[in-house]
C-alpha cells in the first residue's frame, strides 16, 4: 500500500538534447513551470556546478519543502530526480522518484517518458491514496508545462 508507481508518455517536437537539458536546468524551472496547478513554488540548486550525478537542490512546494538530489544523470537520455520528507526527528515520511527516459524519434522530436515512483513510511502510509493522486497531477501538469514550453514561439 505504500508504493506509488506510474508513467506518463508525451512526444515533444524538439531535438533530444534540448528537452534533456531544459529538464536538467534546475534553476530554469521557473521559466517554463506554470504558476498555477502545480504544487511546485521554486527550486534551487543546493550545491555548486553544473547539474549531475549528486547534485543537490531544494523544492519549496505548497505541500511542504522538501529537500533532494539527482540521483541518476546520463546526458541526454535519462535523469532521475530523488527527494524526501522526513519529520523533524529524521524519520522519513516520503520520498520520490520522479524520472525522465528520453528517446530520439526523429531530428526534431523527442519521446518523454515520465516515470515517478513514490513511497511513503510508517503513518504516512495511511495518505498513499492522497499522495497518488497529489503525484498523478503535479506530475501530469510538470510533463504537460515541458511540452508546452517547446510550444511557445522563441
Amino acid at each position: 500500500m505504500g508504493v506509488v508507481e506510474f508513467e506518463l508518455v508525451r512526444v515533444i517536437d524538439a531535438p533530444v538534447e534540448e528537452v534533456f537539458d531544459r529538464i536538467a536546468d534546475i534553476g530554469g524551472y521557473a521559466d517554463w513551470m506554470p504558476k498555477r496547478g502545480s504544487l511546485l513554488r521554486q527550486t534551487r540548486q543546493t550545491s555548486p556546478g553544473p547539474v549531475g550525478l549528486g547534485t543537490t537542490y531544494f523544492d519549496q512546494t505548497s505541500a511542504g519543502d522538501t529537500p533532494g538530489d539527482v540521483a541518476e544523470f546520463e546526458r541526454p537520455t535519462a535523469i532521475v530526480f530523488h527527494w524526501w520528507d522526513a519529520s523533524s526527528r529524521g524519520t522519513l515520511k516520503a520520498e520520490g522518484w520522479p524520472g525522465y527516459r528520453l528517446q530520439a524519434i526523429g531530428p526534431r522530436a523527442t519521446e518523454v517518458r515520465h516515470h515517478a515512483r513514490l513511497q511513503t513510511y510508517g503513518a504516512s502510509r495511511l495518505m498513499t491514496p492522497v499522495y497518488r493522486w497529489l503525484a498523478r497531477r503535479e506530475r501530469t501538469v510538470v510533463i504537460e508545462a515541458l511540452k508546452a514550453s517547446f510550444d511557445r514561439p522563441t
